[in-house]
């Protein structure tokens, strides 16, 4: 199971990367440039994603930290993982938590400076799942503030979800801003 939540977050890497790839001929003012009409610029849709992933990396260490008695992910974190995927997949915009929204968003930054965060959260990841503890893979460790309690597969379904949802959202914005 290790080795499935590890080909996950490698999978989920690949999907940053090519984005960054994707945007790499954009000027910095275009990618801070918010949308006619409002919303988030694709730097702020991007520090949203990287804000999340080293918020949800906390959550797990911190509960990780004090040795909880951890229930098994079984069906219902199953269930709870595909109704969070269906959430994300409606075309409906929703206002994000405010720990993750507007009041914690830059109103510039460098597309360097936005890869470095992003990137070291994702090192800190990679590290933290390759020295993680086989007794902790099968449980529902994971909290996410909607869906509740999830396994860990659940919440790369999460992030990934989440990444391609705001993935349509930072296209859109360039078109607009172009």
């Amino acid at each position: 199971m290790q080795t499935k939540l590890l080909a996950k977050n490698a999978a989920y890497q690949r999907q940053v990367e090519a984005l960054f790839h994707e945007i790499s001929s954009c000027s910095d003012a275009a990618l801070n440039r918010r949308p006619p009409g409002g919303g988030w610029s694709v730097i702020q849709v991007m520090h949203h994603l990287i804000i999340s992933e080293e918020q949800s990396l906390r959550y797990v260490q911190k509960k990780l930290s004090f040795n909880p008695k951890l229930n098994d992910a079984g069906p219902m974190e199953w269930l709870r993982a595909r109704t969070l995927w269906f959430y994300l997949n409606v075309p409906i915009k929703f206002k994000a938590p405010p720990m993750v929204g507007d009041e914690n968003l830059p109103e510039f930054v460098s597309l360097d400076e936005t890869r470095t965060r992003w990137l070291n959260i994702r090192k800190e990841w990679a590290d933290y799942l390759e020295k993680m503890p086989a007794e902790v893979v099968g449980k529902a460790v994971y909290r996410h503030p909607i869906a509740g309690r999830l396994g860990w597969p659940g919440m790369f379904t999460f992030f990934t979800t989440h990444f391609n949802r705001h993935l349509k959202q930072i296209r859109r914005t360039l078109r607009q801003t172009a």
